[in-house]
C-alpha cells in the first residue's frame, strides 16, 4: 500500500473505534469523561513502560485500560461524596495527567515520549512504524493496534449490546431488572480507555477527543435509533478522516488537525440540516404555522 493510504486507512480505524465508543459516552451525556480519560491515560503509557521496559503491545494497554477505570472511579467517587461532577472530572484528569508529565521526566530520552508528542501526536509518522517479523513487513502497528481494538469493541458491543442500550437509556430499570449497570460503566470506561491509548500516535490525547464526541454527537442529531447512531458514528469517523488527510493535502496542514476540523464540518452541517433538530427544518416548520 501507498504511503498516504496508510495515513488513510489509520485516520478511519480512529474514526470508527472512537466514533462508536464515544457516541456511548454522547448518550450517556459523559461527553466530558472522555476528555479525562484522553489525558490520563498518560500516566498508564508511562506506568506500563516502567514495568515492561516498553511502548508497544499489550503492555500498553493493560495500563491503559487500568488508569482509564482508576480515573472513572476517582470521579464518581467524588461525585458520590458531594463533589459536582464536572468539577470532579476537572480535578482528576488534571492530577493524574500532571502526575504522568513528572514520570515522563524519570524516562528522560529512552522513548520518543513527551508531553508534546502525547498531545498532539503525528499521523504522518504512522506508516514508518511497522510491524516486522522475520524481516518481512506487515504494516503499520498503529493499524495493527486499532483494528484490534476495533474488534474488541465491536465484540463487546456485540455480547453486552442489550444491557448497554438499557443501561444507557433508562438505568433505573435496568437496575430494577438485574442489569449490572456498574460492570457496563466501567467496560464502557475500559472501551474509551484502549481507544485512546491505540489513537496516541497518529492523532495524539487532544485530537481524539474531537473523534470520541463529535462523530457521536452528529449522529445524535440525525437518529433517534440506537443501532443507527453507532452505524452513522462510524460512517462520520471515516468521511471525517478522508475528507480530512484531502484537506490537508491541498492546503500542507496538520492531517490530524484537518481531520478532527473536518468532523467538526460535519457536526456544523447536521446542526443546520438535520431532518428532525436542524435549524433550517425547524425554522421551516415554525413559518408554516406563523
Amino acid at each position: 500500500m501507498t504511503y498516504a493510504l496508510w495515513i488513510i486507512i489509520t485516520g478511519c480505524l480512529v474514526g470508527v473505534t472512537c466514533g462508536v465508543t464515544g457516541s456511548l459516552l454522547v448518550l450517556r451525556k459523559m461527553s466530558m469523561i472522555a476528555d479525562a480519560i484522553s489525558h490520563t491515560v498518560l500516566l498508564g503509557i508511562v506506568g506500563a513502560f516502567f514495568v515492561s521496559q516498553s511502548l508497544n503491545g499489550i503492555p500498553m494497554l493493560i495500563g491503559a485500560g487500568i488508569v482509564g477505570i482508576l480515573t472513572a472511579f476517582f470521579v464518581e467517587s467524588l461525585h458520590a461524596s458531594g463533589v459536582q461532577s464536572d468539577a470532579a472530572i476537572g480535578v482528576v484528569f488534571t492530577s493524574l495527567f500532571a502526575l504522568g508529565v513528572v514520570l515522563i521526566s524519570f524516562i528522560g530520552d529512552q522513548v520518543h515520549l513527551d508531553t508534546k508528542h502525547a498531545l498532539m501526536g503525528e499521523i504522518a509518522f504512522v506508516p514508518w512504524d511497522t510491524l516486522q517479523v522475520n524481516g518481512v513487513s506487515y504494516g503499520p502497528i498503529a493499524v495493527w493496534m486499532l483494528g484490534s481494538v476495533l474488534i474488541l469493541n465491536i465484540l463487546l458491543i456485540w455480547l453486552f449490546y442489550k444491557e448497554i442500550k438499557i443501561s444507557t437509556f433508562d438505568p433505573q430499570y435496568a437496575k430494577i431488572i438485574g442489569v449490572p449497570i456498574v460492570f457496563v460503566h466501567y467496560l464502557l470506561m475500559t472501551m474509551v480507555s484502549l481507544s485512546t491509548v491505540a489513537s496516541f500516535d497518529s492523532v495524539g490525547a487532544i485530537l481524539v477527543v474531537a473523534m470520541l464526541i463529535v462523530p457521536g454527537a452528529t449522529a445524535y442529531l440525525l437518529t433517534d435509533r440506537f443501532f443507527t447512531l453507532l452505524l452513522i458514528s462510524a460512517l462520520i469517523g471515516i468521511l471525517s478522516a478522508i475528507s480530512g488527510y484531502g484537506i490537508a493535502y491541498v492546503w500542507n496542514v496538520s492531517i490530524a488537525g484537518a481531520m478532527a476540523s473536518a468532523a467538526g464540518v460535519f457536526f456544523l452541517l447536521a446542526i443546520f440540516l438535520s431532518p428532525k433538530h436542524g435549524y433550517i427544518i425547524r425554522k421551516v416548520r415554525n413559518s408554516r404555522y406563523s
